[in-house]
């Protein structure tokens, strides 16, 4: 109570001007993290020629960024409760500043993933303290102000992040390629940090608070053994090492679980796990969320090894599909409350429709792609903008925190398993050509999002908001 108490008085203390300079600062750290997941779908090519690597290479370049965050997004958030939002968003800023420059500086694939995994891991310290830290600095009746702006530059980070980074590597400004795509995270990450250092104000958290780190280093491992063994096997074979790596991780797995069933504060209440909706909700974001992930690494694989797009040209073939998902997720926030879990059926039946139009046209190029890209950034922007409000539409309010910190944690693991997943089964279809390639991924992508249409009635109704008001 003291606690709330202080921070409703730092609210009320700060001046108007200086709460939207802590809304700059938290966006401008959102903004870094989309960007760095988001980068290495156009570079992946140009860093595994200069690099070598490989096939697995590729894979890595995202699925570590990915599984970092997700596996401690969670317990980051409650390190920001115990230890301090200010401090923890400073520590996680100053680290993901300096993984990126590890990742520009990697002198080969094993530093550049060692980099990613790195850098993922710091900004799961800084990407969960920037709702509390809004929470602490504007007054309830004005915080909706500052919350309405994440999806427009969010949308914008989307479309302009990978556009910015193939124009990048093609500049290859220095002779130094791929790398400044990274590297620049120097120059805007470190004026965040100075502005966050000056402007954030401070806190003092709460020692009580609990957080299950081995719980997170149980799944970590988990995840790590499963990808591992899953790229491993992809690309050398299916020999004993791949096997055992997805043995352990499934033992691993198995570990986590138990753990969540005993441990004092688990990183997924079991409570929500009884709950149908919910698990639906889990199970559904896994199989998109996972599918789109691995689509989004093969149309950009297609476009330069099977089309001979630069990778700026990329960046800017896949402005359609961008686009497509801002305005549906903008779009979605208005009909939410009145269709509710049907607009997640429609996202996936666009998302369905967009792959089919692909496969017609594997050959073709520029404008003939734009209306299936658009397609199915659309049906991303519809199912994505309004499934996770959906799955937690029955749950308690008391539980809501807990929900939300739990599905954007699956969120990420979930696009570190299809950016493994998918990429693997282009890989194994590329010997039969690259149109054929997209053509299975394409058919995996499909199938996936078949499977998840039964699951929608399962789901909610309605958004909480539209439940509970």
């Amino acid at each position: 109570m003291t606690q709330i108490l202080r921070n409703a008085t730092e609210s009320s203390a700060l001046s108007a001007r200086a709460r939207w300079a802590v809304l700059a600062v938290v966006l401008a750290a959102d903004v870094l993290d989309l960007l760095d997941a988001t980068i290495t779908n156009i570079a992946a090519p140009t860093i595994t020629r200069d690099l070598g690597g490989g096939p697995s290479l590729v894979q890595w370049l995202g699925a570590s960024y990915a599984l970092a965050l997700g596996v401690l997004l969670v317990p980051g958030g409650r390190l920001g409760d115990k230890y301090g939002r200010r401090r923890l968003f400073l520590t996680g800023l100053a680290g993901f500043v300096a993984a990126s420059l590890a990742c520009g500086l990697a002198p080969n694939p094993t530093a550049l993933v060692v980099a990613r995994l790195v850098q993922g891991a710091f900004g799961a310290l800084v990407i969960p303290q920037g709702f509390g830290i809004l929470g602490a600095t504007w007054p309830r009746e004005e915080i909706g102000k500052a919350f309405s702006l994440f999806g427009p530059v969010m949308g914008l980070s989307a479309v302009g992040g990978p556009i910015l980074a193939g124009f990048l590597v093609d500049a290859d400004l220095a002779g130094l390629g791929w790398r400044p795509m990274f590297l620049i995270n120097l120059l805007l990450g470190g004026a965040a940090l100075l502005a966050a250092a000056r402007l954030l104000p401070r806190d003092t958290g709460d020692p009580s608070v609990s957080v299950d780190v081995p719980g997170a280093a149980l799944l970590g491992g988990a995840m790590l053994g499963l990808l591992g063994g899953l790229i491993d096997g992809s690309a050398s074979g299916w020999t004993g090492r791949p096997l055992a790596l997805l043995l352990l991780g499934l033992a691993l797995f198995a570990a986590f679980c138990h753990r969540q069933r005993t441990a004092a504060e688990p990183l997924i209440r079991p409570t929500l796990l009884h709950n149908r909706g919910f698990t639906s909700g889990l199970i559904l974001g896994v199989l998109a969320f996972a599918a789109v992930a691995g689509l989004l690494y093969v149309v950009s694989l297609h476009l330069q090894r099977g089309l001979g797009h630069s990778p700026a040209g990329t960046a800017l073939g896949l402005i359609p599909l961008s686009a497509g998902i801002v305005v549906a997720s903008i779009a979605c926030y208005r009909l939410i409350h009145a269709h509710g879990r049907r607009l997640v059926v429609a996202g996936l039946l666009m998302i369905l429709g967009g792959c089919g139009c692909l496969a017609l046209l594997t050959e073709s190029s520029g404008w003939a792609l734009v209306p299936p890209l658009l397609l199915v950034g659309l049906g991303m922007g519809t199912c994505f903008g309004t499934v996770y409000d959906v799955t937690v539409g029955d749950i308690a309010p008391e539980e809501a925190g807990s929900a939300s910190g739990s599905l954007n944690a699956v969120q990420q693991l979930a696009n570190a398993i299809g950016a493994a997943a998918v990429t693997t089964v282009y890989f194994k279809a590329v010997d039969g050509g690259e149109t054929h390639a997209l053509l299975v991924s394409l058919a995996v992508v499909a199938a996936a999002a078949a499977l998840c249409l039964p699951l929608v009635r399962l789901l909610p109704r309605k958004a909480q908001a539209e439940q509970h008001r």
